[in-house]
C-alpha cells in the first residue's frame, strides 16, 4: 500500500488524473433472495463478515418507535443451542412469561384510561402504578430469576472469541441494521453457521428486560446529556411527515409497551432472507463461501411477503422554523436544511459543498474561527438517506459572542457561494481529498465491509466503484446551483441555544447587556 500511496501522490502533485483501484465484488443471489457479496484479499488470513438488515427507525410506525434497535439487541441473545442449558424449559418460561405480561398490558391500558381522565398523573412514575400491576410484576420478576437459572450468558460472544474472533457489533440507523466481525479465514464455515442460526431460529429470550436495558441507554445517551432532549424536539420539529422525526432509540413512551408478539410480526417482514445481505471480505474462495452460504443460509425459507417501502415522503417547507432553548452547554446554533436522497444526482455536489465548507482548510473555519473568530467551531455535512436528505451546519459561538452572531456568519458564507462561483484550484483541492480518500478506504477488509454495508444499505453496494467519479465530475457551475436551489430560508430550520442560567461559565456580553432587569 505505501507504493501505491506515493505514486498517488506523485500523481496529485503533477495535476494527473487518477482513476481509484476498483472493489472487485462479486454478487450472487441464493434461492431464497437472500444476497450476497463477496471481496477476495488474500493479504491477510483473516474475513470480515457482516449482514445487513434492510430496516431502520424509518421502517416502523408510532407506538413501536425504537423497535429496529431493539433487534439489535435481541440478535445476540442466542439459538434453542446457543444461550441456554435447558432450551425445553427456557421455552416453557417464556411462554409463562407473555402470559403474564399479557396481564400486565390490559393493566397498563386501564391505567392510561385514567390518566386520559385526569385521574392519575405520569405513567412512567412509580407512584402511580396501581396494586395489580405491582403484584403482576412481582410475578414476571420471578419468572426472570427462574430463567436466569437455565441461561448461559454472551455464549453468542464467547464461541466467536474462543475461534479467535474479534469485533463483534453491530448498529442501527434510520434507514438499516447491520452485525459485523472479523474472523480467522478457517472459520469462516463458523460464521456461516452461527450467523445462518441467529437469523433462521433466533430465541428472544430476557426480552423484556432487554426492553428495559434500552431504555436505559436512551436515558444515558439522551436524557441525561444537556442536548439530548433538545436535539430530539429540533429533529422532530424539522421532518413534517417523515418517519425520519423520531429518533433511532425510539420515544420514552412507546419503549414500555413494545410487546413480543409485536417483535415477532415485525422480525417476520423484516429481517425474511429476500431483505437481507450477506458481505464477506477477506481471505476466502467465492466459489467455496457461496457452496457454504447456499448450505447454511439457503436453508432459511423465504418470508412470505417483502418489506414494505417508505411511501410518506417529505412535502416540501413552506416556512422556515426557529427554535430557541436555553441548555447546560455553551452557545451554539444548528441550521439545517432539506435537500436529497442517497443516489440523487445533486447529492454529489452537496458532499462536495460539505467539504468546502468544513475542516480547518474549509471556508467556515477561516471566516468565522480564524477571520470574525465569532466561533470557536464549525462543521458541515450532507446526510443522504433512503428516503431523503438534510445538510446540516453547526457553530459554537465565542465567548463573548452570541449564536445569532455565528448564524449571521453562516449564511453569510452561503451566500457568497449563492454570489460567486468557486474558484476552480479550491474545488480541485476538494476533489483531490475525495480522490486520496478512494485509496484509503482499501486499507482493511473491514473498512472495506464498512463501505458495503453502507451502500447496500442505502440502496446500491455499486457505489463504493461508482461514486468517485461522480465526485471527480462535479463543477463550480454544480456547487452553486444546489447552493442556490436548497439553501433558501424558507427551506431551513434554526436552532439557537443559550447557556442557561446558573448552568456555570461566563453569559456572551450581548446576552447580558440584552436582558431586562
Amino acid at each position: 500500500m505505501k507504493s501505491v500511496n506515493l505514486l498517488f501522490a506523485l500523481a496529485i502533485a503533477a495535476g494527473a488524473a487518477v482513476d481509484a483501484q476498483q472493489v472487485p465484488v462479486v454478487e450472487k443471489t441464493l434461492a431464497n433472495g437472500m444476497r450476497l457479496l463477496m471481496v477476495e484479499r488474500h493479504d491477510d488470513p483473516s474475513v470480515s463478515g457482516g449482514w445487513v438488515a434492510h430496516v431502520g427507525s424509518s421502517n416502523e410506525r408510532p407506538g413501536i418507535t425504537g423497535i429496529a434497535h431493539l433487534f439489535e439487541h435481541m440478535m445476540f441473545k442466542g439459538t434453542p443451542t446457543l444461550g441456554t442449558k435447558d432450551y425445553a424449559a427456557d421455552r416453557e418460561i417464556i411462554e409463562e412469561q407473555e402470559r403474564v405480561r399479557e396481564a400486565m398490558r390490559r393493566e397498563e391500558s386501564r391505567l392510561r384510561a385514567a390518566y386520559r381522565r385526569g385521574e392519575i398523573g405520569d405513567l412512567m412514575q412509580p407512584e402511580n402504578r396501581s396494586e395489580r400491576l405491582k403484584e403482576l410484576d412481582q410475578q414476571f420478576q420471578k419468572l426472570i430469576e427462574r430463567q436466569r437459572e437455565v441461561l448461559v450468558k454472551n455464549e453468542f460472544d464467547r464461541v466467536y472469541t474462543t475461534a479467535g474472533g474479534s469485533g463483534m457489533n453491530a448498529f442501527t440507523s434510520e434507514d438499516m441494521t447491520a452485525y459485523f466481525i472479523t474472523v480467522p479465514a478457517n472459520k469462516l464455515e463458523l460464521w456461516m453457521w452461527m450467523e445462518s442460526e441467529r437469523l433462521w431460529r433466533p430465541v428472544f429470550r430476557e426480552f423484556y428486560a432487554e426492553r428495559d436495558v434500552v431504555y436505559e441507554e436512551r436515558r444515558l445517551r439522551t436524557e441525561s446529556t444537556p442536548l439530548g432532549r433538545f436535539q430530539e424536539t429540533f429533529n422532530a420539529m424539522f421532518w413534517d411527515a417523515s418517519p425520519y422525526s423520531w429518533p433511532v432509540i425510539g420515544w420514552p413512551a412507546d419503549l414500555p409497551t413494545i410487546s413480543k408478539a409485536q417483535a415477532d410480526e415485525f422480525y417476520a417482514t423484516y429481517y425474511a432472507p429476500q431483505n437481507v445481505t450477506l458481505i464477506l471480505v477477506g481471505d476466502l474462495r467465492v466459489s467455496e463461501a457461496e457452496a457454504l452460504a447456499q448450505r447454511y443460509f439457503g436453508r432459511i425459507p423465504r418470508g412470505p411477503r417483502d418489506a414494505p417501502e417508505v411511501v410518506t415522503s417529505e412535502p416540501p417547507q413552506q416556512a422556515e422554523k426557529r427554535m430557541y432553548a436555553e441548555a447546560e452547554a455553551n452557545p451554539q446554533v444548528d441550521i439545517l436544511w432539506h435537500t436529497v436522497p442517497f443516489g440523487h444526482k445533486d447529492s454529489y455536489p452537496l458532499e462536495v459543498l460539505a467539504r468546502l465548507l468544513s475542516t480547518r482548510t474549509g471556508r467556515l473555519y477561516k471566516g468565522l474561527v480564524l477571520g470574525s473568530q465569532v466561533a470557536t467551531e464549525v462543521s458541515a455535512g450532507q446526510d443522504a438517506r433512503k428516503w431523503g436528505g438534510v445538510f446540516g451546519i453547526s457553530g459554537e459561538a465565542k465567548e463573548g459572542h452570541t449564536p445569532q452572531e455565528v448564524e449571521q456568519g453562516i449564511l453569510a458564507e452561503i451566500a457568497k457561494l449563492q454570489e460567486t462561483p468557486v474558484p476552480d484550484a479550491e474545488l480541485q483541492k476538494v476533489k483531490n481529498n475525495f480522490a486520496a480518500g478512494e485509496y484509503r478506504r482499501l486499507q482493511s477488509n473491514m473498512a472495506i465491509l464498512f463501505q458495503l454495508i453502507g451502500y447496500d444499505g442505502l440502496g446500491n453496494w455499486r457505489e463504493i466503484n461508482e461514486a468517485g467519479a461522480k465526485y471527480q465530475a462535479v463543477t463550480t457551475a454544480d456547487v452553486q446551483r444546489v447552493v442556490r436551489s436548497y439553501f433558501t430560508k424558507e427551506n431551513r430550520t434554526v436552532g439557537i441555544y443559550k447557556r442557561k442560567p446558573g448552568s456555570g461559565g461566563a453569559e456572551p456580553k450581548a446576552a447580558r447587556q440584552g436582558r431586562v432587569r
